[in-house]
C-alpha cells in the first residue's frame, strides 16, 4: 500500500481546506440561526446559506465526491477517505454542501449500481444535481433489525403494481418534506431462502398510505440538521411494479453493497470529527487555569490528549487499509477490514470526544461548543450500519475460521 496521496487527492485536499477555512467553518452558526428559523425546520436544504455554499462547491468541483464512475467525481476509495475525513469536521453542513451526506450517497450508490435507466431519469439524476433529497427505509421496531432477514414489511404483487404494508422508525431525512424518494425494503417472498425473501422497491414521498408518524430524538437532539430520524407507516401503499430495484429477492444483496461503503465513508468523516475534537481539547487546555498553571500543563490532561493523537493515527491507518483493499480486491475481499474500522471508529471517537467535553468542564455539555451534538452523533454509530456486537460476532467467526484452516494446512503439510 502506497501511503502517499497521488496528485489529484493533494490538489481536492488542498481546495476543500481552503473552502472549509474560508466558507464552512464561518457559516456554520449561520446555517443554525436559518435553521431554527424556517417555517418548516426539518427542510434543511432549504437554507440559504447551503444553497450558496453549494454553488460554490460545484463551482471548485467538490461535489458529489463520493461516487466513483462517470456519475460522480471518479475517485477511488483511497482518494476519497483524506476528503471525507475534512467534511467530518463539520458533520452537520460540510458532507451536506458537498452533496456527500447520507442517505442520499447510499441511495445513489445503489440507483448508479442497480437502478434501472428509467429510474435513473426519474430519480437519481434529481439526487446527483442536489435537487431532491432521499430516505432509505429498513429498520423496524417490532423486529430486531440488526439482523436484517428479519424484515417484515410485506411488498406484494397485485397485477402491475407491488402493495407494500409496514412499519419502520429511524428513517434518516424521512422528516424533510424535500425526499422526494423512499428506498423501501421488504419480503416479496417469505417462503423463499433466507437472504432471498427480501426486495427493495422506490416509494415516492407522496403516495397514498405513506404516513409519516413522528420524528425521532437522538439523546435528546431531534437532529433537524439532517431532516430528522422519522418513524413511518405504509397502509397499503401502492406503487408500480417497475419501481422495484433490480428484481425480486435482490434486496439483501442490495444492502450489503450499499452499506460496505456507507459503512468506510461514517468511519472516514467520524476521523474528522475526532481530529476537530482534538483541536478543541488543545485550544481548552492552553486556555484555562486551574490549581494554579493551565490545564495543558496536568498530566492527566497530558494523557488525553497524547492518547487522542495515538488513537486517531491508529483509526487512520487501519481506514485507509480497508479504503485500498476495497479499491484493489473489491468490497467482499475487504468485509473483514470494514468491520474492523465499523467496530473501533466510533467506540474510539466517543472516548476522544468524551476527553474533550470533561475539558471543557460544564461548558462541553451545553449548546455553546459542538462537543455535545457531536457526541450524540457518534454514539448513534454504534448502532447505524449494524450495531458493535454484530461486526464483532462476524469478524471474530471469520478469524476462527482463518486460524482453524492455517492448523489444518499445517498439520497436513
Amino acid at each position: 500500500m502506497e501511503f502517499a496521496f497521488d496528485a489529484r487527492t493533494l490538489g481536492l485536499r488542498d481546495n476543500l481546506l481552503d473552502f472549509m477555512d474560508r466558507h464552512i467553518y464561518p457559516a456554520e452558526a449561520v446555517f443554525e440561526e436559518e435553521l431554527d428559523g424556517l417555517d418548516n425546520r426539518w427542510a434543511w436544504d432549504s437554507s440559504p446559506t447551503l444553497r450558496h455554499l453549494r454553488t460554490e462547491a460545484r463551482r471548485r468541483g467538490l461535489w458529489n465526491l463520493f461516487l466513483p464512475g462517470e456519475n460522480g467525481a471518479g475517485l477511488t476509495n483511497l482518494q476519497y477517505a483524506p476528503l471525507a475525513e475534512i467534511t467530518g469536521r463539520s458533520p452537520h453542513l460540510a458532507p451536506a454542501v458537498l452533496n456527500c451526506a447520507a442517505p442520499d450517497t447510499g441511495n445513489m450508490e445503489v440507483l448508479s449500481l442497480f437502478g434501472t435507466p428509467e429510474q435513473k431519469v426519474q430519480w437519481l439524476e434529481p439526487l446527483l444535481a442536489g435537487e431532491i433529497r432521499s430516505s432509505f427505509a429498513m429498520t423496524e421496531p417490532e423486529v430486531a433489525s440488526s439482523d436484517a432477514t428479519n424484515i417484515s414489511t410485506s411488498i406484494e404483487r397485485d397485477g402491475s403494481d407491488y402493495v407494500i404494508n409496514g412499519h419502520k422508525w429511524w428513517i434518516t431525512g424521512a422528516m424533510n418534506p424535500n425526499a422526494k424518494i423512499l428506498i423501501v425494503m421488504g419480503k416479496t417472498d417469505p417462503d423463499a431462502e433466507r437472504h432471498r425473501q427480501q426486495s427493495m422497491i422506490l416509494v415516492p414521498r407522496e403516495t397514498p398510505g405513506v404516513r409519516i408518524e413522528r420524528a425521532m430524538h437522538v439523546l435528546g437532539y431531534d437532529d433537524h440538521e439532517h431532516g430528522g430520524h422519522g418513524e413511518l407507516f405504509f397502509d397499503d401503499v401502492r406503487v408500480p411494479a417497475a419501481n422495484i430495484i433490480s428484481a425480486e429477492g435482490d434486496g439483501f444483496a442490495i444492502a450489503q453493497a450499499r452499506l460496505g461503503p456507507g459503512r468506510i465513508h461514517h468511519c472516514m468523516r467520524s476521523i474528522g470529527l475526532a481530529e476537530r475534537a482534538l483541536q478543541l481539547l488543545c485550544a481548552r487546555a492552553d486556555e484555562r487555569v486551574a490549581f494554579g498553571k493551565p490545564l495543558s500543563e496536568q498530566g492527566v490532561i497530558r494523557s488525553w490528549i497524547a492518547e487522542s493523537r495515538v488513537k486517531i493515527e491508529q483509526l487512520r491507518l487501519l481506514t485507509l487499509k480497508a479504503a485500498w483493499n476495497m479499491d484493489v480486491n473489491g468490497n467482499k475481499a475487504a468485509h473483514s477490514d470494514i468491520q474492523a474500522i465499523k467496530i473501533a471508529t466510533p467506540a474510539t471517537v466517543q472516548w476522544i470526544l468524551d476527553k474533550a467535553i470533561q475539558a471543557h468542564g460544564a461548558a462541553g455539555l451545553s449548546q455553546d461548543f459542538p462537543l455535545a451534538y457531536a457526541y450524540a452523533l457518534i454514539r448513534t454509530l454504534r448502532f447505524a450500519d449494524g450495531p458493535d456486537e454484530v461486526h464483532k460476532d462476524a469478524l471474530a467467526r471469520a478469524e476462527l475460521r482463518q486460524q482453524r484452516a492455517a492448523r489444518s494446512a499445517k498439520a497436513s503439510a
